[in-house]
């Protein structure tokens, strides 16, 4: 039974400590119920364990957890299902949120394919889904796996609940060919979901906040006769591997997905230009409320496969393609106090605490206000009623104050000087708007945030490791610095005695720790939370040096004031000065230096290979640039050579294999004959790229005279 003890006689601390607990109660009562089918306790019991919980948060609302009993329905028991590995990535789009940036998208596709009229390029327009995306995978016409999306690389195995859909054909037919993937978008009708929900309060039972939670967590229970019982419904919109069916277009593959037997949104069209992708994205947006299910944008993607495979893709997105995002929903409530928290790099970020208010489907008391300069610039004060916009439908954000609502003459927020956490001053870098902790690793601040960071999913990808979980070994004295993650297991029996772990619980914890020491440098790299260098400089570096040991051996040299690694590191294509000076400094500081040797020595690092394709002569090599080239743009080019498996630097060194030059080529192509690197013409590179020139042996001079190229790109 719940604690008795009035919920106005507890301090914060206390409150705390009781919601962890129901949290953790409530969600083993839902796993009784929902997944064993075996309810320990009766419908009153449960009942006031969640009155007392509701009537806690509504008391102390700032103390609301993410594991909350009203942010879930039953138990996702996500470790309950086996990993999948995408053949073919399922990639994140990119965001776009006004014209300016569709017009920037399109600009941008066009001066990648060199294209003479905008005009030939056709771009589809379709609804984005708000619900859970999967991968169906078909081999000769049958379905024998699906997965959700996961981190895109990798997946959770939800075949046996995916075959309970009815909108789902479980064979191709005659013709399929011998391996497809089709993917799509898993939802709940608006309607169908208020029947269920009636349903389940009807029942006694939680009910779900919005139809896109009560899709991922009906298709995500561990038994799928649940699966089976909620009005789940798919649309189908794009494919991952594909073997044994040539397509020439995206408009082709959804006349195909609906031949076989899929639902395609009514609602796609083609456009011609960006005045046609507006049109249409303001007609969905009009239809919107009436469609009976729910979207939050657009998708444009290009049509034609060709250009796709051109554009290639840029960190976790495809270049072919973007959302369109449909404006943030807003509410308007009472600002009650500014605090401000402690980021992982020591960026001081002001909060503001809010009155809960329902903003698109959301309950929200926390809002970011970014920095010091926005505040004063909206003259943001405690006791404000302000407008908040979950921003892209996700962070929420204070747009504005309603001045006419200010009562009196409020004090203004004074930002702290410093830390609150440490007590260390606060710095503000000249033309930085971020101001932030000095104290470093001292601070517990940002120890703590370092290590939610280092065991997340885009990092180490550490299963059940939560924030809380970290939170609770830091405040144990259990959690230091990453390494101290592998030594949990020296806890093991400690953790068993403590409220909410059990023998299972903490075997599956150490399992995914134990897991977790085999993983690619880039993840490594990632997850050490140094200061700009996010996933896709990690993926440079790791592309770069390919084994922990070179990329360490380079740190340190770098932290020494090594000129040459420092402009090696210059040299690495879309790679600048802010980050190299960051890494500079997080390898001078001994502290963190020691941390990442004992990291290596104690996980086995993967080496992170270039891509390669057979046959490649670029495959490993260092190319670089020049000039104008005629048959495509340099952008198209790198990524090209990238794609092969080369290494793309934008200036000229003794380590460069190749300089590919064009029209009007300088003192690139001029440094490269001094040093005799080879140089190539566009057609040569083509060559090259495409297997008729095998080696740069066979390009008869090397290196060969720019004037000859020249000549050779005008014939």
């Amino acid at each position: 039974m719940p604690n008795s003890r009035p919920i106005e006689e507890l301090s914060e601390l206390e409150a705390t400590l009781e919601l962890a607990k129901l949290a953790r109660t409530i969600a083993e009562h839902d796993k009784r119920y929902y997944q064993d089918d075996a309810p320990s306790v009766s419908d009153g019991e449960y009942d006031a364990l969640r009155q007392r919980n509701d009537a806690l948060e509504q008391r102390f609302p700032n103390l609301i957890r993410r594991d909350s009993p009203n942010k879930r329905v039953g138990s996702t028991a996500r470790s309950g299902f086996k990993k999948v590995r995408h053949a073919v990535p399922m990639l994140s789009l990119s965001n776009a949120f006004n014209r300016d940036d569709v017009q920037d998208f399109h600009d941008r596709i066009c001066r990648f394919l060199s294209l003479k009229s905008a005009r030939e390029l056709t771009i589809v327009a379709e609804p984005k889904i708000d619900g859970l995306s999967a991968n169906l995978r078909y081999e000769n016409g049958t379905l024998v796996m699906a997965a959700t999306r996961g981190d895109g690389q990798e997946g959770e195995d939800i075949t046996a609940n995916i075959l309970t859909l009815d909108d789902i054909p479980k064979d191709l037919g005659a013709g399929a060919p011998s391996v497809v993937e089709v993917r799509g978008e898993v939802y709940m009708r608006g309607d169908d979901f208020a029947t269920m929900n009636q349903r389940l309060m009807e029942a006694g039972k939680p009910e779900f906040a919005n139809p896109r939670n009560a899709a991922a967590g009906s298709l995500r229970q561990l038994d799928p006769k649940v699966t089976a019982e909620r009005p789940l419904r798919f649309f189908a919109y794009s494919h991952g591997a594909l073997e044994g069916l040539a397509l020439s277009s995206h408009l082709a593959l959804l006349d195909r997905l609906r031949a076989w037997g899929f639902s395609v949104n009514e609602l796609t069209q083609s456009c011609q230009s960006v005045e046609e992708m507006i049109a249409v994205y303001e007609g969905i947006q009009d239809k919107r409320a009436t469609l009976g299910y729910d979207i939050d944008g657009v998708v444009y993607k290009v049509d034609d496969y060709g250009f796709q495979e051109r554009l290639g893709f840029v960190a976790r997105a495809p270049r072919w393609a973007i959302a369109h995002k449909f404006p943030a929903e807003r509410a308007t409530t009472r600002l009650n106090e500014i605090t401000v928290q402690v980021g992982r790099t020591g960026a001081i970020t002001p909060v503001a605490n809010l009155e809960p208010i329902t903003v698109g489907g959301v309950v929200v008391s926390r809002a970011t206000l970014h920095n010091e300069d926005e505040i004063k610039r909206k003259d943001i004060r405690p006791g404000d009623w302000v407008v908040i916009q979950r921003a892209g439908d996700v962070i929420p954000q204070v747009v504005e104050v309603q001045f006419d609502k200010r009562q009196g003459d409020p004090e203004p927020f004074a930002f702290p000087r410093n830390c609150p956490v440490c007590d260390s001053p606060v710095e503000r870098p000249q033309g930085e708007a971020v101001a932030r902790c000095s104290g470093g690793l001292i601070c517990r601040a940002q120890r703590i945030e370092r290590l939610k960071h280092f065991v997340s999913r885009d990092a180490l990808d550490i299963d059940g490791f939560g924030d809380k979980n970290v939170e609770a070994f830091a405040a144990l004295g259990w959690l230091d610095s990453p390494v101290d993650v592998f030594k949990l297991e020296q806890r093991a029996d400690e953790l068993r005695t403590m409220d909410g772990w059990g023998p299972t619980s903490v075997d599956k914890l150490l399992a995914a720790i134990e897991s977790a020491r085999r993983a690619p440098l880039n993840r490594l790299i990632f997850g050490l939370g140094i200061r700009q260098v996010g996933q896709a400089s990690a993926r440079l570096l790791a592309r770069y040096y390919t084994s922990f040991d070179a990329w360490s051996v380079a740190m340190h040299k770098l932290a020494d004031g090594d000129a040459v690694i420092e402009a090696e590191l210059l040299n690495i294509d879309s790679f600048g000065q802010a980050v190299v000076v960051e890494l500079q400094r997080f390898f001078a500081n001994e502290g963190n230096a020691a941390v990442v040797a004992e990291l290596g020595a104690i996980m086995d690092v993967e080496p992170v290979e270039a891509p390669t394709e057979t046959g490649s002569a670029f495959a490993g090599k260092t190319l670089v640039f020049t000039g104008t080239l005629q048959s495509m743009s340099r952008p198209e080019a790198k990524a090209w050579a990238e794609r092969l498996g080369a290494k793309v630097s934008n200036s000229v060194s003794k380590k460069t294999n190749f300089v590919v030059i064009g029209a009007d080529a300088g003192s690139k192509a001029n440094k490269a004959r001094d040093l005799g690197v080879p140089i190539l013409s566009e057609q040569e590179f083509r060559d090259m790229a495409d297997g008729k020139i095998e080696t740069s042996s066979d390009l008869g001079t090397a290196p060969v005279e720019t004037a000859s190229l020249t000549s050779e790109i005008s014939s």
